[in-house]
């Protein structure tokens, strides 16, 4: 026999799986799991129990409620800009593209502020025509959202069709901001109006 309490020191209070708690008491995670279905101990989802695993000290950000009207306003800037330029489809990470820096560098100051969310966290997706000098596209990105080369991927290359009026506005190509993070993600679609 387990003893329940036991079982919820283990998986509740120090999420530690099946496998590892099977582990600490030398028997198999079949009778770890029978215990834990006498008791009515609520399993972990799939991706709940991955999202554990990736994030051992817990979550990676902090959600700190607007504090003054600044906040706030930058708050509704933020879940704004995630309603019209987000891209939600993705249900795993927060990704807002768009060739504006101010607009980028908003709704990234929205996630930091407010989510805690840390800027070498970070990643980018740069796409750009072949007219458009890919380093020197990327020097102005990293100068411009203040972040470093590293933390761009490859960069996307689609062929020009001819020249249009995309140059006005997007002389250094789109930028999308990734922020992967399944919680922070469903936190924010949470707060769209559905």
């Amino acid at each position: 026999m387990i003893e329940l309490e036991y079982l919820l020191k283990q998986y509740n209070e120090q999420k530690l799986s099946v496998k590892q708690i099977s582990v600490l008491l030398g028997c198999s995670a079949n009778r770890v799991t029978y215990w834990m279905n006498v008791y009515g101990i609520k399993r972990r989802s799939i991706s709940e129990a991955v999202y554990q695993r990736i994030n051992p000290t817990g979550d990676p950000f902090t959600v700190i409620p607007p504090k003054n009207r600044k906040d706030a306003e930058l708050f509704g800037m933020g879940v704004g800009l995630y309603w019209g330029e987000g891209t939600r489809a993705n249900k795993y990470s927060v990704r807002l593209g768009n060739t504006d820096p101010l607009l980028l560098s908003t709704f990234m100051r929205f996630l930091i502020e407010l989510y805690g969310v840390k800027k070498d966290d970070f990643h980018f997706g740069l796409q750009i025509f072949t007219d458009i000098n890919p380093m020197q596209a990327l020097k102005y990105w990293c100068d411009t959202l203040a972040v470093k080369s590293s933390q761009f991927y490859a960069i996307h290359t689609t062929i020009s069709g001819s020249i249009g009026t995309y140059r006005k506005k997007s002389t250094y190509g789109v930028v999308t901001i990734y922020y992967h993070n399944k919680k922070l993600r469903d936190i924010l679609v949470g707060l769209l109006p559905t």
